[in-house]
């Protein structure tokens, strides 16, 4: 589960999205375009900046039908839903935000009947061809540098995710422990949300009440550090507490410009769907040189904090435009 988001002023632009629901999805026919897919692992915002990669690998692929899937649910049952529905619809390749690395039942079941890549968050023990997108590992180690210069003399951290199960919560979360050994920061415990919001905020909220101790809160995918940074404020506790944790939510770059969240580590999203897309179209026309040996083609995180926010917004806007 997972973070080059939306920046502020970028949300309009992106939210001319590709998003088809599994309703639309027609068996495909010879006179067809071959179509390829980009499935996430749930609803939200983040991916807003992957269909405007779409968008611009569209353009310079015109043989073919690029489109952005949304499953019904962050569970592993609906997105094989969804990707059962695209294989059996002619769909050439998916690339797909695994729910669960370790279901490589599904993940398998999907490479048996199309060209299966992944991104975000991989699964590396099944039949994927090869995996694009950042390295969550090196992206905790990030949030931890973020974590220790914010906190020189230690603190007691509570996370909050999406999906405990996904593999780009527990390597951002290996990274993050590895990051601060050595340092007088813990990190206590992860609370999940299941990409509920709604429950994403609660849950921030419930530990602000039941332990005044943790004065830390790291939100491992994109709509947390806004959700924490809600439940902060309602908390009265704004200031008072340090936030960090991953991607670009427009709420996290205005947080950070005020000094309220100490940092963030961004992805690039739109850079995964763009280059991953090209990469499928290559692939399905019979060129496989682009494919590295280790199967990995990583797509660097950066921190942003107080000191760079503005020209990386900046950067974003241009890069839309």
């Amino acid at each position: 589960m997972k973070l080059l988001t939306h920046a502020a002023g970028i949300s309009a632009v992106l939210t001319a999205g590709l998003v088809l629901g599994t309703a639309a999805i027609a068996p495909a026919n010879a006179a067809d375009k071959p179509t390829l897919a980009f499935v996430t692992n749930g609803a939200s915002d983040f991916w807003k900046a992957a269909g405007a990669g779409i968008d611009a690998a569209q353009k310079e692929l015109p043989n073919f039908k690029l489109e952005l899937e949304y499953p019904d649910q962050a569970t592993v049952a609906a997105q094989q839903t969804l990707m059962d529905n695209l294989a059996a619809a002619g769909v050439k390749a998916i690339m797909v935000s695994a729910v669960d690395p370790k279901a490589t039942n599904v993940l398998d079941k999907v490479a048996g009947q199309t060209d299966l890549f992944t991104t975000d968050s991989d699964a590396p023990k099944s039949k994927r061809i090869a995996y694009i997108g950042s390295s969550n590992v090196l992206a905790g180690k990030q949030v931890a540098e973020i974590a220790k210069k914010a906190m020189p003399d230690g603190g007691k951290c509570m996370g909050f995710v999406g999906l405990l199960d996904a593999a780009n919560f527990t390597e951002r979360k290996q990274g993050f422990v590895d990051g601060i050994k050595g340092s007088k920061i813990t990190l206590v415990d992860t609370r999940s949300d299941g990409m509920d919001q709604t429950r994403a905020k609660s849950n921030v909220a419930d530990v602000l009440a039941a332990d005044p101790s943790i004065n830390c809160f790291v939100g491992f995918y994109s709509y947390n550090i806004p959700e924490i940074y809600a439940a902060v404020k309602d908390a009265g506790m704004l200031g008072k507490v340090k936030i960090l944790g991953t991607d670009a939510d427009p709420v996290t770059l205005g947080g950070i410009k005020e000094g309220t969240i100490a940092g963030t580590v961004v992805q690039q999203p739109y850079q995964w769907a763009y280059k991953g897309m090209k990469l499928m179209a290559q692939y399905v026309n019979g060129d496989k040189s682009a494919v590295p040996d280790n199967q990995q083609i990583i797509i660097p995180t950066k921190i942003i904090t107080k000191d760079n926010v503005d020209s990386y917004v900046a950067d974003m806007k241009k890069m839309q435009n």
